[in-house]
């Protein structure tokens, strides 16, 4: 029988790959468009991407990985997602956008070096 965070394990392998080719797309766009936003928008996406892929691969070493590597996800959609919406609308997701998905981030972190105190089972 599959547990709830056994089922929703592969969104956060999803989001690491959505990450990461959104991290690459931006930092093209970056580069070829300008805009001061885009830069730090890529910069997260690709610097949580493979550690998001390492939370996933890592899962039976890692207790917390799969909500440490959902809430980096989820935090770093919010943040990216705010600064580019702001890039080129000039209005963001919501107010509070970005601090609440750096405080996600900051969070999936958190969680992840949580997890080196935790045991795992091993069944």
């Amino acid at each position: 029988m599959m547990g709830f965070c056994d089922r929703i394990r592969p969104l956060v392998l999803l989001l690491a790959g959505l990450l990461g080719a959104c991290g690459v797309g931006l930092a093209a766009a970056a580069t070829h468009m300008g805009g001061a936003l885009l830069g730090p928008a890529s910069a997260m996406c690709l610097a949580h991407a493979p550690a998001m892929l390492a939370l996933f691969a890592g899962h039976r070493l890692i207790r917390t990985a799969t909500g440490a590597g959902l809430s980096m996800g989820v935090g770093t959609l919010l943040f990216a997602g705010d600064l580019v919406l702001k890039q080129f609308y000039g209005a963001g997701l919501f107010s509070m956008a970005a601090p609440t998905g750096g405080i996600l981030m900051m969070a999936g972190w958190l969680m992840a070096g949580i997890g080196a105190f935790l045991s795992v089972s091993r069944t």
